[in-house]
């Protein structure tokens, strides 16, 4: 079993092979991930952190299944720090679905820069030509595989921002482009975390000392700004909103269900007495960015929509088709048309490169007379209403929503 976590890691976009990591990965979830997880000891040693992000992005395996399988062998008190970051995904997700101009302001001003970026500069970051070692093998290091160690990525925002002294917003880019588990809260939030934006007043400093420390001496990078300040506000945060609705399905429906990379475990899902008839996925992972998708995420993306297809046309006996891009949208209209469905059935589409397309795609089919209703699962619909302020706020309501979901917080040892 230390054999699978320490040897490096085949991401296969698959959720049985997500429930295999995790599996592998629960006898370390309590005290050597409290101890070590935020070491980075290279991509041929993850065995102190779970590296389950890429299958909880996409829903492949989720946040619930996680915490159940932890909380088999563990208490709570045990394992209160893994189930914290865990939660840290909920939060970031919740907090922007609270303010989703924040995600739209970021793309206006990524957009923007990415039409007149200083070239070589952002050449050298991203091909990793920096002469700064740790930035530049991790800028292969997430090329090539898709991933990077959460503590690299504040180290390598950070340096980013601070030290070659590009706009965070084509960093934040790069990840969203590159990233297995790129997530439009996560990704966003962090960077402008790091920056100084998101705690007004507060940024992240990557320090040689710190890098060298945490990385057991595999770094040693010179020239870095240890003395940088907040970057200046951008946007003042909307008073937040509150949480979307959840949405109540009809009953007796024919129905298609419409499957998107926010979660890829639909066949969880309750859809009461409609009728699942027809399946479609919607790739709409290109959206990420103007620039081209990194060929390694965009495998994972692609190939964990049709593990999702698989399974929901083995459990509804349906046919399944997929779609590609925003263009599709017509397409996809034509094809709940031809099926003859009374409505198309989503799992809910979070605040992101989706969510404006989603919306695009509900106005189209209801004017076409074909209802278009979201599922909303009840570990978000019990969260997000708490993400208002700081994690530290959102932190305190951990141990209720876990008993909320029905979790005993007892010890098991």
């Amino acid at each position: 079993m230390t054999d699978l976590l320490t040897r490096s890691i085949e991401f296969s976009p698959l959720r049985e092979a997500g429930l295999s990591r995790l599996e592998a990965f629960v006898p370390f979830a309590a005290s050597k991930y409290t101890n070590e997880r935020n070491f980075d000891y290279g991509a041929n040693n993850r065995s102190n952190v779970s590296a389950l992000s890429p299958w909880v992005r996409n829903r492949l395996i989720t946040e619930e299944e996680i915490c159940a399988r932890v909380m088999r062998d563990f208490a709570f008190s045990s394992t209160e720090k893994f189930i914290q970051e865990v939660f840290w995904r909920t939060y970031w997700k919740g907090w922007l679905e609270l303010r989703p101009s924040v995600w739209h302001h970021f793309t206006s001003k990524r957009d923007n820069v990415v039409s007149n970026l200083k070239y070589s500069e952002y050449q050298a970051a991203i091909n990793g030509t920096t002469g700064i070692d740790c930035f530049d093998a991790w800028a292969h290091e997430l090329v090539e595989t898709g991933y990077l160690h959460n503590h690299a990525r504040m180290w390598f925002a950070s340096i980013w921002i601070f030290t070659l002294k590009l706009d965070w917003t084509v960093g934040a880019d790069f990840f969203l482009r590159h990233l297995m588990d790129a997530d439009a809260a996560s990704n966003t939030l962090s960077w402008r975390w790091v920056a100084g934006l998101q705690t007004k007043g507060k940024n992240y400093i990557a320090r040689a000392s710190n890098i060298s420390t945490f990385t057991n001496g595999r770094f040693a990078p010179k020239g870095l700004n240890e003395n940088a300040h907040p970057l200046p506000d951008d946007i003042s945060f909307d008073k937040p909103m509150m949480p979307p609705m959840r949405t109540t399905l009809p009953s007796g429906k024919n129905a298609m269900l419409l499957i998107n990379e926010d979660d890829c475990a639909p066949e969880q899902l309750s859809f009461h007495s409609n009728k699942i008839t027809n399946i479609a996925t919607w790739n709409l992972s290109a959206a990420r960015s103007p620039l081209e998708l990194g060929s390694v995420a965009a495998h994972f993306t692609s190939s964990a929509l049709a593990d999702a297809a698989t399974r929901a046309s083995e459990k509804f006996n349906a046919p399944s088709t997929s779609f590609e891009g925003k263009q599709a949208l017509d397409k996809i209209v034509n094809a709940a048309t031809d099926a003859k469905v009374d409505c198309v059935i989503a799992p809910y589409t979070n605040q992101g490169w989706a969510r404006g397309p989603m919306d695009q795609l509900a106005a189209k089919l209801r004017s076409n007379n074909i209802g278009f209703y979201e599922i909303q699962r009840d570990w978000d619909t019990r969260a997000w209403p708490h993400a208002s302020k700081g994690f530290f706020a959102f932190k305190e309501k951990i141990p209720q929503l876990m008993r909320d979901a029905g979790f005993d917080l007892q010890s098991k040892r």
